[in-house]
């Protein structure tokens, strides 16, 4: 079955051209040009991934994005023409999975498409997991369930918070760099920078640390990257 994206773009011109080439690709592609009829689209269940413009009238991006994470997990790859860090890192931090700066080259784009949705898949179940649950200190991962709880409490996570966590706990006391570990979870090598995983350590801290400020799980080794302490 092929997989359906969503494209949430006011630029018809731009929207064709994301459009045309993922459908050579062979995905089905709905094309929203608001924020208010993208999210009633993507509420729907129907599709697989979000490609979603920050620039919206109306209903911009970054509410799309907030709203639609509180109903759904599904994939959301954020398009932006603004070069500040800050509005990358709001983007994440309201729980999309990447972004990708206009003007960007199709094949990028697709490229992005495919490991995100490979990503998901694996996260969802279609990989058999190792083990149903990993257990460190105080912290403990459930994958089958997905469901993660600290000191005796669930924590909800966004998905590639998940993945990271469970990557650095299923390979405790190694150093990872943040090029690593973006290849590694994001499933892509040289298309994205270091904020994104950075941003994604910090989330990370906040919910799974008693002190953020003094990790003790999710060590930075300066120079090098970060490794999740066995304890």
């Amino acid at each position: 079955m092929k997989k359906r994206i969503l494209i949430v773009e006011d630029d018809a011109a731009i929207a064709a051209i994301e459009r045309d080439y993922l459908e050579i690709n062979d995905f089905d592609v709905e094309i929203s040009g608001d924020g208010e009829s993208g999210l009633a689209r993507a509420e729907s269940g129907e599709f697989d991934l979000v490609l979603l413009d920050v620039m919206l009238p109306g209903m911009d991006g970054f509410a799309v994005c907030r709203a639609l994470r509180e109903v759904s997990e599904v994939p959301i790859l954020m398009v932006t023409a603004r070069q500040e860090d800050i509005d990358k890192i709001r983007g994440l931090g309201l729980g999309a999975d990447d972004y990708i700066e206009k003007p960007f080259s199709p094949s990028v784009l697709v490229a992005r498409v495919k490991a995100h949705l490979a990503r998901y898949e694996r996260l969802t179940g279609a990989a058999a997991p190792k083990a149903d649950e990993l257990g460190i200190g105080e912290v403990r991962l459930n994958t089958q369930t997905h469901r993660v709880y600290v000191r005796g409490e669930e924590v909800a996570l966004k998905n590639k918070e998940y993945e990271l966590l469970q990557f650095f706990m299923q390979n405790p006391d190694v150093v990872f760099s943040r090029e690593t570990l973006y290849e590694r979870i994001w499933g892509m090598d040289a298309l994205g920078d270091s904020a994104t995983v950075a941003v994604h350590i910090n989330r990370l801290r906040e919910k799974i640390e008693a002190d953020p400020a003094n990790p003790r799980y999710i060590q930075t080794v300066w120079g090098a990257g970060y490794r999740f302490k066995g304890v």
